[in-house]
């Protein structure tokens, strides 16, 4: 998916660019072309997924050291100022489509097409229902995450904004920023976030 491809190539660049602290080390610069010689654009994975939003770029510059509390603010205040909410006001959909959603990681893959139908992989960082028990451990646990905490407007929000840019909470984690980079439609976040929320949901059970 292209926000986790942005992750790793980030992540290949601040090695490298550690050398630019050593003597007769190589340049930023220098750094970014040998890893664009080492891709090839495939179907719809481009070249351009290598390039760097200026948000990544301060959150590379900052790996495995500790982030200035300003620069963190920063950060946070920027991607929550950009989270777009739903024009109509509503923010829950069908948390059986978005079952779906969570359980797809398609999309966005070079072996996709520009129609394919991209999903949010959620399983393979939470646990969401008790009945699916092949699930990752990178993010917390979100099984009823609605009976634990309601559903009054600050937290639908907050869900919302989340799962838009979660960057907007946590500076620099690894969660992708579905809607902000164009991973997930509204529809879908929608969807998610019924599966979040909705008592019915096998979340809430």
């Amino acid at each position: 998916m292209k926000a986790h491809w942005k992750v790793l190539v980030g992540g290949a660049a601040v090695v490298l660019a550690g050398c630019t602290a050593m003597p007769g080390g190589v340049s930023d610069e220098e750094v970014a072309a040998t890893i664009k010689a080492s891709f090839a654009e495939k179907g719809i994975a481009k070249l351009d997924r290598l390039d760097q939003s200026d948000m990544q770029k301060q959150c590379s510059a900052y790996s495995g050291k500790e982030i200035p509390a300003s620069v963190k603010e920063s950060i946070e205040k920027a991607a929550l100022a950009a989270v777009e909410y739903p024009a109509d006001g509503k923010y829950l959909g069908d948390w059986k489509e978005g079952e779906k959603v969570a359980q797809s990681g398609r999309g966005l893959q070079y072996n996709d097409t520009a129609k394919t139908v991209a999903g949010g992989n959620c399983y393979a960082c939470h646990q969401l229902t008790k009945e699916e028990i092949s699930y990752g451990n990178l993010g917390p646990s979100l099984y009823n995450y609605g009976k634990l905490r309601g559903d009054s407007d600050a937290i639908v929000k907050y869900t919302w904004a989340r799962i838009w840019n979660s960057h907007a909470f946590a500076a620099c984690n690894h969660m992708p920023r579905f809607g902000a980079a164009g991973i997930l439609t509204e529809k879908q976040i929608k969807d998610v976030m019924a599966l979040l929320l909705d008592p019915k949901s096998p979340v809430n059970k």
